[in-house]
């Protein structure tokens, strides 16, 4: 390093490198994450990748860009789009009719389920 422009230059082509081996990675991923190609072509790309990595990953990105901008987009909130498209509020509850309480309550004291106490109490608790 005997100059300011030869550390510069290291650095720009240490950040192109690190774009070109995120791009790489994300290549991989996309291809194993695609269920349209079959394990064979799979293969043939992934020895692509081996042997001309660069070249091979620019033709990847140009021929299925789109593809792959659809498989992440779904990979990564595709679901949680769907699950919202589909969610249904719950129901608001009523208030009960104090007048319905008051006949429930009626059922069961007519069942023997409760004493004439407790009715007067459920009574008291539905009209206040």
């Amino acid at each position: 390093m005997n100059s300011f422009s030869d550390f510069f230059w290291l650095l720009v082509w240490a950040f192109v490198l690190g774009c070109y081996l995120v791009v790489l990675f994300q290549v991989f991923v996309d291809l194993f994450r695609d269920t349209d190609l079959s394990g064979w072509w799979k293969a043939v790309w992934v020895i692509f990748l081996i042997i001309a990595p660069f070249l091979s990953v620019l033709i990847y990105v140009i021929a299925r860009g789109r593809g792959m901008a659809e498989r992440r987009q779904e990979a990564l909130g595709g679901g949680r789009r769907r699950e919202e498209d589909v969610y249904v509020p719950p129901p608001i509850m009523s208030i009960p009719n104090p007048a319905e309480q008051i006949e429930s309550a009626q059922k069961l004291l007519d069942s023997g389920a409760i004493s004439q106490a407790e009715f007067d109490q459920l009574k008291q608790k539905a009209l206040a």
